[in-house]
């Protein structure tokens, strides 16, 4: 079963794919961690990326795809991240369509915008300010939504409440994933 893991930052993404990881034996994939790591080791990415610029869709594919062939993984992976764009996904879709796999499930973790900003101003860091949080959720709200629109037309989506407790998310999304299993 493939997932995919939408939610605006500090949404939880990272802190629940972990525990759907631990319980079901999901790989869990997360593009920004992927890329800083890539960076490491590739300059002209890592410039990209301390400038700010997003990673060329055929870019970022063609990493994806290395790194996945290379582990022979195709399947029981929670994508977080990534796709973020209606090119990717249709990129996502028909690569893992050769693979003889589908994304199976879509889940978007809801919180409001006073949630948001309250969580990241509490990591401290210097690019997490009232006004690049707004930004990046006006960013993320214009792409997703219609991102969203069309995985409807593929699997199933649902959307979760995100403003709980972890142990009351992680209860509902592991429901979802049985459920979708069966």
């Amino acid at each position: 079963m493939n997932i995919i893991l939408f939610g605006p930052q500090g949404s939880g993404k990272g802190t629940q794919a972990e525990l759907l990881c631990a319980k079901f034996g999901f790989f869990y994939f997360e593009s920004g961690a992927y890329l800083r790591k890539v960076a490491e080791t590739n300059l002209e990415l890592r410039k990209s990326l301390d400038e700010g610029n997003l990673v060329p869709d055929i870019e970022f594919t063609s990493y994806l795809t290395a790194f996945f062939d290379e582990k022979n993984l195709y399947d029981d992976i929670i994508f977080d991240g990534f796709p973020r764009t209606l090119e990717q996904y249709q990129f996502l879709k028909i690569w893992l369509a050769e693979k003889q796999v589908k994304i199976d499930l879509a889940i978007v973790l809801e919180i409001g915008e006073e949630e948001t900003i309250k969580r990241l101003l509490l990591r401290k860091r210097e690019d997490d300010t009232p006004e690049a949080i707004k930004k990046r959720l006006l960013l993320y709200h214009s792409r997703t939504e219609k991102l969203i629109d069309e995985i409807k037309k593929d699997t199933k989506v649902v959307r979760v409440n995100g403003e709980r407790s972890i142990e009351d998310i992680q209860k509902d999304l592991a429901k979802i994933i049985e459920n979708a299993e069966n």
